[in-house]
């Protein structure tokens, strides 16, 4: 079984089967299936994900990430896009403004004066745990 996982920023570290499990569960929990549903399908796409490791010295998350959204789309395409939203919103969350430059960072759209959603309360709406391998 692989003994590292490859971050998308090329930082290792020591592979781990349970965020597999916790991060599928945490996109199943997202959805309305039926706890023994859930189940079913985290054990089913996690064991492929953890077989597809086996055998080598190191993975990257993207090829676990791959793996697991296309098991999930041929098995409970909900899970799947619940995760793909998921991952959606989050990116749209990396693009802040570049610290102290008061541009927007590379590839991020600036969103016109007034135009910002923040609630009425000042907080910033707190998101679902993140789906990570």
């Amino acid at each position: 079984m692989a003994t590292e996982v490859i971050k998308k920023d090329g930082r290792k570290e020591p592979f781990d089967p349970e965020k597999i499990k916790s991060s599928i569960t945490a996109a199943a929990n997202l959805t309305d299936l039926s706890e023994e549903r859930k189940n079913e399908v985290v054990e089913q796409v996690a064991t492929a994900a953890i077989q597809m490791a086996e055998g080598r010295e190191e993975i990257s998350t993207s090829e676990l990430k791959q793996k697991i959204l296309s098991d999930l789309d041929g098995i409970e395409p909900t899970i799947s896009e619940v995760w793909k939203k998921h991952e959606e919103e989050k990116s749209k969350g990396t693009e802040e403004t570049t610290e102290g430059t008061g541009e927007a960072a590379e590839g991020a759209e600036k969103a016109p004066e007034g135009d910002e959603k923040t609630p009425e309360d000042g907080k910033t709406p707190e998101t679902p745990e993140t789906p990570e391998v």
